[in-house]
C-alpha cells in the first residue's frame, strides 16, 4: 500500500454494550498482593500546587551485571529444580524467557511478578472533571532505571465509591513528548464519553513518562525503558484495584511509543492481551513475532496498527503487511491508513476509535459476556462521539 492511498475501516460500536448497564459483571479475584483500597493522597487546599505535574520525569539508569561461571552453574542447577517442581512457566518468571511451546494460562503467569517490584505508591490528585473522572500522578524510585520514575493515571467515574476492579490501558508517548500529551488530545473526555455510553467497560489508563530522545522504549544510554514499562505495570497492579491478568491489560502508543508498545507486547507475550501502534513502526520485530507464534496461536492477541497517508517519518505502507504477519501468527489484527501526517492531530482524530478497540478487548479480561468481533470497532475518518 502506498502512502498516497487511504484505506479506511468502518467504525461503529453496533449494539454491543458493557454488561454494567444491567447486572454486575463477574468479578475476577486479584492476586493476594493487590491491596483492597489503594493509597491516595488527597489534594491540599491551597499550597499544594494543584493541577501541576511533578517535575520528576527525567531519570538516571543503571546496567545489569554479568554472571560469573560459578553463578551460571548455580543458576542451571536451580533451573533444573524449578522445572522438576513447577514447570516451564516458573522458569519464565525466573529468567525472563518464554516457555512458548508449553500449555499455560494467562492468569497463572500474571499472578506473580517476574521481578521484585517497589511497594505501592501514593497517588496525588491533579484534577477532576464534571463526569466524575480524575487525573492523578505518582512518582517513585525506579529499580529498573536507578532513578525517579513517574506516571499519570486516569481514574474512571465512580472510582472512589466502588470496590470493583478495573482493566488497564497503558500508554507510551512519542519522541520528546510528555505523558500529558494524551491528556492534551482529549483522552480523559473520550474515556468519559465511551464509558458513559457503555461502549467500553470502566477502566484505568496509565500514561507512563519516559525520557527524552529517540529511545524507542528500549535500553538506551544506560536507561532500560522496556524494563521500566514492566515495572510500572507491576507497580500499578500492586497499587490500584486492577484485574491483574493478561487479558485485562492493553498497551498502546504513538510514533516511538507505537514501536515501544508493540515491542513490549511481543517481547512479553504473557503480559498484554491487546496492543495498538499509532503512527508507529516495526523495525526488527519480525523475529520476536516468529518466536511468539506458539503463544499467540494458543492465547491470541488483539492488535490494531495504523499510519498516516502523508506520514514521512513512519512509513504507512508497513502497517498492513505487519498486521498480516500478526494474523498469520494467531492474532486478531487489523490495520488502516488514514488521511494525515505524523502529528498529534492525526492521533486525536482517531483517539476515540482506538480507545474503543482497546476497551472491547479489555472487556473479555474484565469478565464480560461474549462479544461480536472486534473488527466492527475499527475506525472511520473523524472522531466517534
Amino acid at each position: 500500500m502506498k502512502s498516497s492511498r487511504a484505506q479506511v475501516w468502518l467504525e461503529n460500536l453496533d449494539d454491543w454494550s458493557w454488561p454494567g448497564r444491567g447486572g454486575a459483571a463477574a468479578e475476577i479475584l486479584p492476586p493476594s498482593w493487590v491491596p483492597t483500597f489503594p493509597p491516595r493522597l488527597e489534594r491540599a487546599a491551597a499550597a499544594s500546587g494543584a493541577g501541576s505535574i511533578p517535575e520528576s520525569w527525567q531519570r538516571q539508569r543503571g546496567i545489569a551485571p554479568w554472571l560469573g561461571t560459578g553463578a551460571i552453574l548455580s543458576a542451571l542447577l536451580a533451573v533444573c529444580a524449578v522445572l522438576a517442581l513447577d514447570g516451564p512457566l516458573r522458569l519464565e518468571r525466573l529468567i525472563g524467557l518464554r516457555a512458548a511451546g508449553h500449555a499455560s494460562t494467562a492468569a497463572l503467569t500474571d499472578a506473580v511478578p517476574t521481578s521484585p517490584s517497589p511497594p505501592p505508591v501514593t497517588l496525588t490528585p491533579l484534577s477532576s472533571d464534571a463526569a466524575g473522572s480524575s487525573i492523578d500522578s505518582a512518582g517513585y524510585t525506579s529499580a529498573a532505571l536507578h532513578g525517579p520514575g513517574s506516571f499519570i493515571v486516569y481514574l474512571p467515574p465512580g472510582y472512589t465509591s466502588t470496590t470493583r476492579r478495573y482493566p488497564v490501558l497503558y500508554l507510551l508517548h512519542g519522541n520528546d513528548q510528555l505523558a500529558t500529551a494524551f491528556l492534551q488530545i482529549g483522552l480523559q473526555g473520550e474515556l468519559d464519553r465511551l464509558i458513559a455510553r457503555h461502549a467500553i467497560p470502566p477502566m484505568i489508563a496509565v500514561m507512563i513518562q519516559g525520557g527524552r530522545g529517540a529511545n524507542n522504549w528500549r535500553a538506551y544510554e544506560g536507561r532500560n525503558y522496556e524494563a521500566y514499562v514492566l515495572e510500572v505495570q507491576e507497580l500499578v497492579d500492586r497499587t490500584l484495584p486492577t484485574v491483574a491478568t493478561r487479558d485485562a491489560r492493553a498497551i498502546a502508543g504513538d510514533s516511538m511509543g507505537g514501536y515501544g508498545a508493540m515491542n513490549v507486547a511481543l517481547s512479553n507475550p504473557y503480559r498484554f492481551g491487546a496492543v495498538e501502534s499509532w503512527l508507529g513502526f516495526f523495525n526488527g520485530l519480525e523475529g520476536q513475532l516468529r518466536a511468539d507464534r506458539p503463544v499467540l496461536a494458543r492465547m491470541g492477541l488483539h492488535a490494531f496498527v495504523y499510519g498516516g497517508a502523508s506520514d514521512t517519518i513512519a512509513d504507512p505502507s508497513e502497517d498492513a503487511p505487519f498486521a498480516a504477519q500478526l494474523r498469520a501468527a494467531g492474532a486478531d489484527a487489523h490495520s488502516a491508513v488514514y488521511p494525515g501526517g505524523h502529528s498529534l492531530e492525526t492521533i486525536e482524530a482517531h483517539l476515540a476509535s482506538m480507545v474503543a478497540f482497546a476497551g472491547r478487548a479489555l472487556s473479555q479480561g474484565a469478565g464480560s459476556r461474549p462479544r461480536p468481533p472486534l473488527s466492527s470497532v475499527a475506525a472511520q475518518p473523524g472522531r466517534a462521539r
